[in-house]
């Protein structure tokens, strides 16, 4: 144990010595959460909007107006010719192109159905899907001003009609801010960069420097080596999860609804499955440079795709969606927004708890029996 204790000590010197490392660790998780956190935005608050009005009507005019007071719209310019919608959709400028008929107000007064065609640009499907249903949101409202503006006008008096009235209530995420969805789940991936890629990278610059070959040759026993190796990252990883934590509340006001124990037992075993793929892919490496790209490419990308950070899993092709459940930060991600968002705990999450602690298991063992083989 004592020889375990001194092997620590050893590495976080050698880690001092390093102050890049240290960088590493603890401010860049700041300055990615921070950067990801305001530029991983969804939220479509702002909608460059052109018009070709060939009407020029009062009643169109009042039309267009309805889009600009609900704030999400802002009219670029009215142009004349659908080539100008053309050239200024084609330029990416706009997202929306209203075309409002000649014919539209004489439509509206004799009371027949007035059409007006709206042109998205639909390079970014998930943009113009939300565009699309605040068009039809402020169109629908329209319409029916208009018929009971009819209704009134020709004395036709509605004293009560029968209506629904959906009372809406949002939970976890009231103001449905993308920014709540994603920070959370960036948790998982500035974990991942910690103790996965830096540990790659530890080990295999100890065999490019040649020091992996000395400690071989010491009274240590590999399972020793593994150990010293293994301790200093999770506990340096603790570290950035309390940064981590701290800046999500104090830069983007998210703060852990769940218990806080239990996330930290959870990262800890997320952690084991990170360290343990580490540890696998230095065994593989030969050089720094080859252990970064496989541990990006190899490995993180693959977590980010199928995870569900950004992409939800029941959209997947179900081959797609069998491959998930072999990674581990898909039930990380649900134990993250779960605990952070709605202030779930283990009772709500042990399923997850436990996939992720025999998969961390799993992975180390192998990785830890692997990598002792190499010694040997």
């Amino acid at each position: 144990m004592k020889s375990i204790i001194e092997f620590i000590k050893k590495e976080f010197l050698q880690f001092k010595r390093d102050p890049r490392m240290f960088a590493l660790i603890l401010i860049a998780p700041v300055v990615q959460l921070t950067f990801l956190g305001f530029a991983a935005n969804l939220d479509v608050k702002l909608v460059r909007t052109i018009v070709f009005d060939q009407d020029k009507s009062v009643t169109s005019r009042d039309f267009v107006e309805r889009f600009t007071s609900s704030g999400y719209f802002r009219i670029e310019e009215y142009v004349n010719s659908y080539d100008e919608i053309t050239e200024e959709i084609d330029r990416g400028d706009v997202i929306l192109a209203l075309v409002i008929p000649t014919d539209f107000e004489k439509k509206i007064y004799n009371r027949r159905t007035a059409s007006v065609q709206a042109l998205f640009n639909g390079s970014d499907g998930n943009t113009a899907g939300i565009v699309a249903g605040y068009s039809q949101n402020i169109v629908s409202t329209y319409s029916q001003n208009i018929v009971l503006n009819f209704l009134n006008r020709s004395g036709q008096k509605l004293s009560s009609v029968p209506v629904i009235l959906p009372e809406i209530r949002v939970w976890y995420n009231p103001e449905l801010k993308t920014r709540n969805f994603l920070v959370p789940g960036i948790f998982g991936l500035l974990l991942s960069l910690v103790t996965l890629i830096l540990t790659s990278l530890a080990i295999v610059k100890e065999k490019e420097i040649g020091t992996m070959e000395q400690l071989i040759v010491t009274p240590l026993k590999p399972y020793q080596i593994i150990i010293g190796k293994l301790v200093p990252f999770v506990i340096l990883s603790f570290v950035a999860v309390l940064i981590i934590l701290a800046s999500m509340y104090f830069i983007f006001a998210i703060p852990v609804k769940g218990d806080l124990w239990f996330l930290f037992l959870s990262s800890f075993f997320y952690i084991l499955s990170t360290l343990g793929l580490g540890l696998f892919v230095s065994t593989i490496s030969k050089t720094q440079q080859q252990a970064m790209m496989l541990s990006i490419f190899a490995v993180m990308m693959p977590m980010i795709f199928l995870s569900g950070f950004a992409f939800p899993i029941e959209n997947m092709p179900r081959s797609i969606q069998l491959i998930s459940y072999i990674v581990p930060l898909r039930y990380f991600n649900d134990i993250i927004r779960g605990v952070i968002l709605k202030g779930l705990g283990f009772s709500d999450l042990w399923f997850n708890t436990l996939l992720l602690f025999l998969m961390g298991v799993a992975i180390l063992v192998f990785s830890s029996l692997r990598f002792k083989s190499r010694l040997e």
